[in-house]
């Protein structure tokens, strides 16, 4: 009991710390086994572990499994042999039977500037459950008190700030500094990382221009199918709130691979 009560509660800091882990637990076993049914183990995103499932053979398996569900984003269960010539390599004359939960965030926001639009994302991520950081230098702008929900404030310039938020696959970046310049630099560097989407608010002439400037240092936003410039769907509105919902709603509608078409299946066209 108080091996499975420190395992949760590793695996609560994980989540609170936006870490993703997948959760192993021994569900059945038969003949003789490494551990017993019960067992748990965490197996996080780099293969690194806390806990264990019996060690040997059958723990690297299922750690190069635990990472690939993770990857995959869907657990399942799954069935060892311990036998000769079964799956594991092992000889221990049993079966283990595991399953695996996966715990990582669907998306999460990168918010790259802390103005009156940063705050209107921010409070529309807070809506839609999307955990999110923000990043401005300017620490009047970007704070626990101004973001009370973020999972990190980083006041860095736009290079350093990219560097230490990390952009991965499922980060979706949304740029929308207090000038021209400070944009074109968070798009350079954003370009580098592998976030999934990057958004940058701004006129078509504002936009046109830090792409051609980008095009000098044979950089070609256009040609990455991750940049959408200027950010959000055309849903109509300028106010901060309005621009806020329509960045949303462009990256729900990207990330769930919708058409973002109107629900009313019924109304007559």
């Amino acid at each position: 009991m108080k091996e499975s009560k420190s395992i949760i509660k590793l695996l609560s800091d994980a989540l609170d710390s936006g870490r993703s882990a997948a959760l192993v637990t021994v569900i059945a076993v038969g003949g003789s086994t490494p551990r017993e049914a019960g067992a748990k183990m965490i197996v996080y995103s780099d293969g690194s572990i806390a806990g264990t499932i019996g060690g040997g053979s059958i723990e690297a398996i299922t750690i190069k499994q635990a990472v690939a569900c993770l990857k995959k984003g869907e657990g399942g269960k799954f069935v060892f042999d311990l036998k000769p010539g079964g799956n594991t390599g092992m000889i221990c004359m049993g079966k283990m039977e595991v399953y695996i939960d996966v715990y990582k965030d669907a998306l999460k926001v990168l918010i790259l500037g802390g103005g009156h639009v940063g705050v209107k994302i921010a409070e529309a991520c807070g809506l839609a459950g999307y955990p999110y950081a923000v990043a401005d230098d300017r620490k009047e702008f970007a704070n626990a008190e101004r973001f009370p929900g973020a999972r990190a404030v980083i006041n860095e310039p736009p290079d350093k700030a990219v560097k230490i938020a990390a952009p991965d696959k499922d980060t979706y970046a949304v740029i929308l500094t207090r000038g021209h310049a400070l944009d074109r630099e968070c798009l350079e560097a954003v370009l580098k990382t592998p976030a999934a989407y990057i958004g940058m608010i701004g006129s078509k002439e504002k936009v046109g221009e830090i792409f051609r400037l980008l095009g000098k240092k044979k950089i070609y936003p256009l040609k990455d199918k991750r940049v959408h410039a200027p950010v959000g769907l055309n849903l109509g509105g300028k106010t901060p709130g309005e621009i806020a919902v329509s960045v949303l709603a462009e990256i729900m509608k990207l990330h769930y691979k919708r058409d973002g078409a109107h629900m009313n299946y019924l109304k007559k066209s």
